[in-house]
């Protein structure tokens, strides 16, 4: 990795590097050398997951390598299935701290431009917790935003272990992929988030 992740947010990375069972210390969002350690930690974890089920361009690269390590393997064969179809698609959304998921709540709303692309705001997406990417479809470099191309690529990206946003009755989300939530309610993920999994 290239720098560290959530540089302006050092409690969201502890309470992320901890759910991956990296990071054991006081949540304290002081970045020290037992964060720096289990950071490191994360960077190796992530490169034996890459090495195990295969790389991709730099942007897939740096929004997987910002998910939990249980959700890391999931995106990669996901995208893995998507590549071998014939599909040209890169993982364009990994995990958001809670500043960036307000800042996309905001676009389209409060005088804001730009369309409504979240109902959630920060803390209430799976992206918040690590668990969760969106994928964008591209044909001869242009990005798709239409609908069909991605209701039609979840035949193949939704693999064992994956919920698809498509399926959602209210604000279905196309191009989102996340962790089966296995009936955990995202208020129920986060609490386990905020506690750093413990």
């Amino acid at each position: 990795m290239s720098g560290r992740l959530f540089p302006d947010d050092v409690l969201f990375l502890q309470r992320l590097l901890s759910c991956c069972g990296l990071y054991t210390r006081k949540l304290d969002g002081d970045y020290g050398q037992f964060t720096a350690q289990a950071e490191s930690d994360f960077e190796d974890r992530c490169d034996a997951v890459a090495s195990a089920d295969g790389s991709f361009d730099q942007r897939s690269e740096r929004n997987i390598r910002s998910l939990q390590l249980v959700a890391q393997p999931l995106a990669r064969r996901s995208l893995a299935a998507l590549l071998a179809s014939g599909r040209e698609a890169k993982i364009i959304s990994g995990t958001r701290s809670y500043e960036e998921q307000n800042a996309l709540y905001r676009q389209g709303r409060f005088g804001n431009p730009g369309p409504k692309v979240t109902n959630a705001r920060g803390g209430q997406s799976w992206h918040n917790f690590g668990l969760a990417w969106d994928i964008g479809l591209f044909q001869g470099g242009q990005y798709l935003t239409t609908t069909a191309p991605y209701r039609q690529a979840s035949s193949v990206a939704k693999i064992a272990g994956l919920e698809w946003g498509g399926d959602w009755t209210s604000f279905p989300d196309a191009p989102h992929y996340q962790v089966a939530a296995a009936g955990r309610s995202v208020s129920q993920a986060r609490a386990a988030f905020e506690a750093g999994g413990r």
